[in-house]
């Protein structure tokens, strides 16, 4: 069912290259791969692929700074395939542009789950339009409005700019920094505790089980992930 869907895996290590390659051919992706920075940015210009998988130590530059230049003319999701495991690194690479993050040594099955979550998220929203159903819940954009069960619910200014955030990139991992400020300013980046209050209140009034919830996923140390 993945015939269509491409990716571009930029790594250089042969060994990895190898095994993610094959774990991808086997699950019906079409796979290209780079070596380096320089060429991974030419690979990338000339497939056009549906998703690249990226490693932050390359030989050639940072992955940082790939991704930071591939963010600036692609929307193709971004997947960091890392051996460093720092909690400031993840989001370092979230915060340039990079949509989920993976550190070595990973599970196939794990690898597979983040690419296919990552390569149905552009198709979701193309398909949804204006409206997001997750769940009991839909939310209409173009009217700004959003209801359970076929019930209208009240979210505040925040609640509700929070949940279109979250909403309008499904499967990515959206750090504290880049929330607080596009929910709350600039003035506000580094005071996460008013983004725990706000998601609690989107899980009570949006989750059926908020002390479990589905939809509002917590990652640990950097920051939230919406899940349709």
């Amino acid at each position: 069912m993945n015939a269509e869907i491409t990716v571009l895996l930029i790594e250089d290590e042969p060994q990895i290259r190898r095994v993610v390659r094959a774990v991808l051919e086997g699950e019906g992706y079409r796979v290209f791969e780079a070596e380096s920075g320089q060429r991974g940015l030419i690979e990338a210009g000339a497939r056009k692929p549906d998703l690249l998988i990226v490693d932050l130590g390359l030989p050639d530059m940072e992955g940082v700074e790939l991704v930071r230049e591939l963010r600036s003319w692609s929307e193709a999701p971004i997947l960091i395939l890392s051996a460093r495991v720092e909690e400031e690194d993840k989001i370092v690479a979230l915060d340039s542009g990079a949509d989920d993050y993976l550190t070595k040594p990973f599970g196939v099955g794990e690898l597979l789950a983040r690419a296919r979550a990552l390569t149905r998220r552009r198709l979701r929203t193309q398909e949804n339009g204006h409206r997001v159903a997750f769940g009991e819940v839909e939310i209409d954009f173009s009217r700004r409005s959003v209801s359970r069960n076929g019930e209208p619910v009240h979210l505040t200014t925040l609640e509700y700019r929070l949940l279109c955030v979250l909403a309008a990139n499904p499967g990515k991992v959206m750090t504290h920094r880049h929330l607080m400020r596009e929910v709350w300013g600039p003035a506000y980046s580094e005071s996460s505790h008013y983004l725990r209050i706000y998601v609690s209140r989107l899980r009570q009034k949006l989750e059926r089980n908020p002390a479990e919830p589905e939809h509002f996923i917590t990652e640990t140390g950097v920051g939230y992930r919406f899940e349709v």
